[in-house]
């Protein structure tokens, strides 16, 4: 019998923000989720940003290899998307005869007002209306929308430009929305169904009060700066961030009971994880795009009758997803495809499995319309700064060109077993012999993706 696929995640939620990994926040149904799964202690984000990993992990490629370097958006002289001609995950599965279904929050389509003045679906800012067809990537059931931080007044489009509005907190009305395609479905047919959350990404405050009010008091890592421990206003953000989370739990028990009920858990891979995570004030900074864990790690759990449960410290990255889930699926994995299938290893017992790579490529490209003018108008791509480097098992190697121009090239090497908070970075010379070495790594990567990435030292004009 062919497996089914529910591929579950929410945007920017902090790998730790969850109650088996940290018990101040209130999350049961994960929780007893987590004990039927292999839970990922090294899932990592390649580039820490929605749209980025969210094309990386549908497709299995890089993001640079998808010309995915920055969020989709308006006002820089390109336009950013996902293209028609990518192979994704949706393309493969509705040409094997999978039912595909995306609800939520989808960020991989070009902004309508890179077009037009007054888009016909009413689509502002970075949002889009992604009609039928090659842009949706093989999903045919459509209750989405491009980019849209409004969790309480939501809207969505299906396969018109008539814009859906719904008053609720998006996950449930989402939820909602997937339950009713399950229950609609045609039986005979394996499905695909993607539920992309937009909570815990701010606005912070845009959270139901009843679970917000869960969390009375707060504690806080000690890799958060004093100033910040001290100011009311963040520790109500916390108590917001966290209450949204456990707004997720309630929604995910409810499609874990459906499932359940309907017997399907045991007829499906089912997977738990979010897009990047959030400083959540650790080394002074919230949101993402920076190489410190918070950002990069990423809660991931798989759920399925041939992955043994347990813990596992694989080093899992955005376009190790895709062939993954195609193989726990029994379906073949494109040619095209550049990640790596770990399906042999999630049968298991063991948590560590000594791996062919032991290190991952982590990244970030100046992206905002200011910041890539600043390079443009001194004549430099923009694209060959910002950081790059590599995610290991005990270590993390930045190379940091900046993010405006000027800034002097920094090399950092973080020890993560000796120095967890990332504390304490080392900075070496790019002559240091770990630093020689940790280059030519890096180097290999930027050839496979054709990044323009400066490992040289840059001598500004």
């Amino acid at each position: 019998m062919q497996k089914n696929l529910i591929y579950i995640f929410a945007d920017q939620w902090n790998k730790k923000a969850i109650g088996f990994e940290d018990n101040q926040v209130k999350t049961p149904h994960m929780d007893a989720f987590a004990k039927k799964s292999k839970v990922f202690d090294n899932a990592i984000s390649t580039y820490p940003l929605c749209s980025p990993h969210r094309a990386s992990l549908l497709t299995g490629k890089y993001p640079y290899s998808l010309g995915m370097w920055t969020n989709c958006k308006i006002g820089l002289d390109e336009t950013v998307m996902l293209k028609p001609q990518e192979t994704t995950i949706g393309d493969v599965l509705k040409a094997e005869g999978f039912q595909t279904a995306y609800i939520g929050k989808w960020h991989l389509d070009a902004s309508e007002k890179n077009f037009q003045t007054h888009p016909e679906s009413g689509a502002v800012h970075w949002d889009a209306f992604t009609p039928p067809g090659e842009r949706r990537h093989g999903f045919d059931f459509w209750f989405s929308y491009g980019a849209m931080d409004d969790h309480l007044r939501p809207h969505y489009w299906k396969d018109n430009s008539d814009q859906i509005i719904k008053h609720g907190w998006s996950p449930e009305v989402e939820t909602d929305v997937a339950i009713d395609f399950l229950e609609q479905r045609n039986t005979d047919r394996p499905f695909c169904l993607f539920l992309s959350w937009n909570p815990p990404h701010p606005p912070y405050d845009q959270v139901p009060e009843e679970y917000k009010a869960m969390y009375d008091e707060i504690s806080i890592s000690d890799n958060v700066p004093k100033a910040l421990r001290d100011d009311p206003q963040f520790i109500e953000t916390l108590r917001e961030y966290y209450g949204a989370v456990s707004g997720l739990d309630v929604q995910f028990g409810r499609l874990m009971d459906y499932l359940e009920n309907k017997g399907l858990m045991e007829h499906s891979v089912i997977v738990l994880s979010a897009d990047h995570g959030d400083m959540l004030g650790a080394q002074g900074l919230m949101g993402k795009n920076v190489w410190y864990e918070e950002a990069i790690k990423i809660p991931l759990m798989i759920c399925d009758s041939d992955v043994v449960a347990g813990r596992t410290d694989i080093l899992f990255s955005s376009e190790d997803h895709m062939p993954t889930l195609l193989d726990l699926l029994d379906v073949p994995v494109p040619e095209c495809v550049q990640g790596k299938s770990f399906s042999s290893k999630l049968g298991e017992q063991m948590s560590s499995v000594v791996e062919e790579d032991e290190e991952k490529l982590i990244m970030m490209i100046p992206g905002m319309p200011d910041m890539v003018d600043a390079y443009r108008r001194r004549g430099y791509n923009n694209k060959a700064f910002g950081w790059r480097g590599l995610r290991m098992k005990e270590k993390t190697y930045v190379v940091d060109n900046g993010s405006k121009p000027g800034a002097v090239q920094k090399r950092y090497v973080y020890d993560l077993i000796q120095d967890p908070l990332q504390k304490a970075p080392i900075e070496l010379d790019r002559n240091d012999p770990e630093a020689e070495q940790m280059d030519k790594k890096l180097q290999e990567y930027l050839n496979k993706t054709n990044d323009p990435f400066i490992l040289d030292p840059i001598e500004w004009r």
